[in-house]
This record gives C-alpha cells, sequence and structure tokens, in this order.
C-alpha cells in the first residue's frame, strides 16, 4: 500500500514562512489536487514531496518509510513538471527511457520495454521515433507523463502540467489523464490553480492559502459546504452577503431582507453563501415574492448566461440557462432555490 503521510511540515525562506505545519494522509491510490491561489504553498508542498526542497521541520512517509530526508531519486517518484522538460536531441522513446537508465537497475532491452509500455499507455507507441521538436504540445505533455510513470512509480507527481495547453486540448487531456489514474491506481498528487480543474480530476481537494490547509474533502463537499469564506469564494466564487443570524434567519446588512437558512451554524456574525446558479432571474412583474435587484449587464458563454445584478449597493452574479429568455437590463425580481442559502460565521 503506498500511502503518502505528511505530518507537522514547515519550509521558511529567509525567515519566510511558507508551509505552517501541514498535516496530510494520502490513501493509496488516491488522486489528490492541492488547490490554491499563486503564494499559498502548494508547489513548495509538492517539492517537499519529491525531495527538491529540504523541509524545516515535520515528516514525509511513502508507503510506512520516512523519505524527508532522502534524495529524489531514493524516494521512487514520477513527477512531470509544467515545462515537460524534453531533451531535443533525443527521439520520444529515449527521452521517456532517460529516467530508467539513470537508474542503472535494469538491462537495456527492460527499459526500452517499459518505455514503450508507457508510451502506449498515452497512445504515443507510434511516435517513438521522433524528436520533441516533430510533436505538438499535446504529443509533448504525453511524452512527459509516459516518462513520469514509465518506471512504475509509488506516487505520481504532477505540477500543474496541462496549463500550457490550449482549452480544448487541455479538457481532453483531463479525460485522459483521469482514465490512466483509474487504471494504473497510482497515488497521484496534482498541483493546480484551477478549481474546475481540480474539480473534475480529483478524489479529494486539499485547498491551500498562506502555507495551511484551509479545508479538504471531496469536490462536491468542498463546493457545497464550504466552512470559509475564502474557500466558498476560491471554488464557484459564490455570492458572499454580510449577515447577522439569529436562529433559522439571517438578516442581511444595510436592507430589510431576511434569508431562512436550512444549515446549522452559531447566532452572530458572517455570511450568507448563495452561489450564482442557484439564483433565479424574472422580470419584476412576474414574481410572487421579489427581491427586487437592477439587471447591470449580461454575458452570454454558450452553454448559459452570467448576469451582474445590483442589490443595494452589493453587486451579485446570476447564472442562468441559454435556453431561457434573456431578460433586457433595467429592474428584476431575484429569487434562489430553497436550501441554497448557506451560513458561513465569521
Amino acid at each position: 500500500m503506498t500511502t503518502l503521510t505528511i505530518t507537522a511540515l514547515t519550509k521558511d525562506f529567509k525567515g519566510t514562512s511558507v508551509l505552517k505545519g501541514i498535516d496530510l494522509r494520502m490513501p493509496s491510490g488516491e488522486f489528490v489536487s492541492l488547490l490554491g491561489p499563486s503564494g499559498c504553498g502548494k508547489t513548495t508542498l509538492l517539492r517537499c514531496i519529491a525531495g527538491l526542497e529540504s523541509p524545516s521541520g515535520g515528516t514525509i512517509e511513502i508507503a510506512g518509510q520516512d523519505v524527508t530526508h532522502l534524495p529524489p531519486e531514493k524516494r521512487h517518484l514520477g513527477m512531470m513538471f509544467q515545462s515537460y522538460a524534453l531533451f531535443p536531441h533525443m527521439s520520444v522513446l529515449e527521452n521517456v527511457r532517460f529516467g530508467l537508465r539513470m537508474a542503472a537497475d535494469r538491462p537495456k532491452a527492460e527499459q526500452k520495454e517499459l518505455a514503450m509500455r508507457a508510451l502506449e499507455r498515452v497512445q504515443m507507441a507510434h511516435l517513438a521515433g521522433r524528436s520533441p521538436a516533430q510533436l505538438s504540445g499535446g504529443q509533448q505533455q504525453r511524452v512527459a507523463l509516459a516518462r513520469a510513470i514509465a518506471f512504475e512509480p509509488r506516487v505520481l507527481l504532477l505540477d500543474e502540467p496541462l496549463s500550457n495547453l490550449d482549452a480544448r486540448l487541455r479538457e481532453d487531456m483531463q479525460i485522459e489523464l483521469k482514465e490512466l489514474h483509474r487504471t494504473l491506481g497510482l497515488t497521484t498528487v496534482f498541483v493546480t490553480h484551477d478549481q474546475e480543474e481540480a474539480m473534475s480530476l480529483s478524489d479529494r481537494i486539499v485547498l491551500m492559502n498562506g502555507g495551511v490547509v484551509e479545508q479538504e474533502g471531496a469536490p462536491e463537499e468542498l463546493y457545497g459546504a464550504p466552512r470559509t469564506s475564502f474557500a466558498a469564494d476560491f471554488i464557484g466564487a459564490a455570492n458572499l452577503l454580510d449577515a447577522t443570524r439569529a436562529g433559522s434567519t439571517a438578516s442581511i446588512d444595510g436592507t430589510d431582507l431576511r434569508i431562512v437558512l436550512t444549515d446549522e451554524g452559531a447566532d452572530g456574525r458572517g455570511r450568507v453563501m448563495l452561489r450564482q446558479e442557484d439564483l433565479r432571474l424574472s422580470s419584476a412583474t412576474s414574481a410572487a415574492t421579489p427581491v427586487p435587484v437592477q439587471i447591470l449587464t449580461h454575458v452570454y458563454r454558450g452553454a448559459d448566461v452570467v448576469y451582474v445584478v445590483e442589490f443595494g449597493e452589493r453587486r451579485l452574479r446570476v447564472v442562468a440557462p441559454r435556453h431561457e429568455q434573456v431578460l433586457p437590463s433595467g429592474a428584476a425580481a431575484l429569487g434562489w432555490r430553497d436550501g441554497s442559502a448557506l451560513w458561513i460565521g465569521a
């Protein structure tokens, strides 16, 4: 069982604390995304796992072995970087074989066999004789991935590997990466700043903020039940309204609006979260219980329409299906799906 366990991990750079006591346990075969904004510590954490950075404190264990101070080549990890780092003077096959050759513990024939097997898994065996310059960006990405899995690593580390691809190819590679993970069953740690990417690929998301774990859980948990304003806003860009809670009712600051809450929470100050897709807009005259708003503008995105509306002194975003009639700018009524208003305490 290749379980990855991180305990009280810290990392300081010239007096600046980048990781502040990270505790994580990643069961064998799990796909975990480290998600967060630039500077949150996710790449530093990955580099510590890889052995490319030395922690200031704490431990890293792989399959029960303490690898905290082992060099990278002794950890039996596969790693794929944002820049694919392919050698231009080597063929595709030799690029994939490179890591096996450096390990020097397998005969040449076996190295080639493992390299070709890895290329077959990423559907690149037919291009084994080409040079990287003869490949597209997506093909180079597949070669880099084949190199990372060729020697059958215990853990696969992926550092924003899809960020250089265009939108359509990126979506295709997300599907292929998920299928490859299902086939190989590798414990995988994936670094990204893209919340949609993390949601689509992960068994579990570890949301980081300022060197600590803000929240972790299954994608649907982080999206549906964020515990902090940062988590709510970073994953899904929620509408957050400052409010005061009393029992099952929240009073929205600066308005006479009272919102009924169905989730538990302590009385006092906090915020009401309303997801953009849970809101509904209608003409002001047709709404049974209208919350009056002003539609300022809308953006057509193909699959849906995003409205920007003004409510008091706030601006909210509403996502509506594309098949609904587009409402013009001006007065409208705002509502929301029953049970969709969630409370986030201060």
